[in-house]
This record gives C-alpha cells, structure tokens and sequence, in this order.
C-alpha cells in the first residue's frame, strides 16, 4: 500500500505538471501589436524600416528573449525580413521592442496586399526554454507601410 507522504508528493508533481503545462499554453498564445513603423532608409536593394512591436504576455511566467529574427510576408510571398533587439516579457504585463527589417525591393505588392509579420521567439524560462512562434496581421493602414514600394 502507498504511504501517505507518498501520495502527498504525487499529487504535488502532478499539480506542479499541470501548472506548468497550462503556463505553456498561455505562454504559447503570446500577443503582438504593431506600435510604431518608420521609414529610415531607401536605396536601390530596399527599405529599411525601423519598428516597434508591442508584446503582451498572458502568463505567469517572466520571460526574456533573445534577439529574434522576423519576416514580413505579402500574399504568401516573403517580403522582408528584420531582427528584434533582446527583451524582458514580465509575467502578465507587456513589453515594447524595437527592430529593423529591410523591405526587398525586388518583390512587387499590390496595394491590397494580406500581410503578415511572423517569428520565433526563443524564451528562457528558469532552467528550460521554449520557442513560441508568433504571426501578427497589421491593420490596412499599417500593411501600406510593410509593402510600400520605393
């Protein structure tokens, strides 16, 4: 028969499995918005756009990330690709992070373009990390400025 402070302790790792587990999922459903989007650059290989991404974190976990690497796709075709600075995402609270991305010049895009900024940011989660892909619509307006040609 299993002892008392051994069911204790099975119920207590299988309590801490669950947290971690639902922690995961919050943390996998990471939300990102497009704060501010200038144009710093343009010669004849592109655009180079500097922006600011805003990170909001439904979880209770604190997590930092490295720097990571994005791309701007419009109607399935990449367009760019840039690379966010490192940062700190507190638990339940948000984080704005700035980046640049060079917009190829080379791609043709119609004004109407669907677009999509998408990435995968590697967190550092106490002795552990986890990859937690990211895709972020921007509206209309913000759009024009991702496939704005040169």
């Amino acid at each position: 028969m299993v002892s008392k402070a051994k069911k204790v302790i099975i119920i207590i790792v299988i309590a801490l499995s669950l947290f971690a587990y639902s922690q995961y999922v919050l943390a996998s459903q990471i939300g990102v918005k497009i704060t501010q989007s200038d144009l710093l650059e343009e010669n004849e290989s592109g655009a180079i756009h500097d922006v600011v991404l805003e990170f909001s974190n439904p979880s209770l976990l604190y997590l930092t990330a490295g720097k990571t690497e994005f791309f701007v796709v419009a109607n399935e075709e990449m367009i760019g690709r840039g690379d966010l600075e490192s940062f700190v995402l507190p638990a339940l609270g948000s984080s704005s992070v700035s980046g640049t991305y060079m917009r190829d010049s080379n791609v043709n895009t119609q004004e109407d373009s669907i677009v999509k900024i998408s990435g995968v940011i590697k967190y550092d989660v106490i002795f552990t990390s986890i990859d937690v892909p990211f895709v972020y619509y921007p509206s209309p307006d913000q759009a024009r400025e991702f496939i704005r040609e040169n």
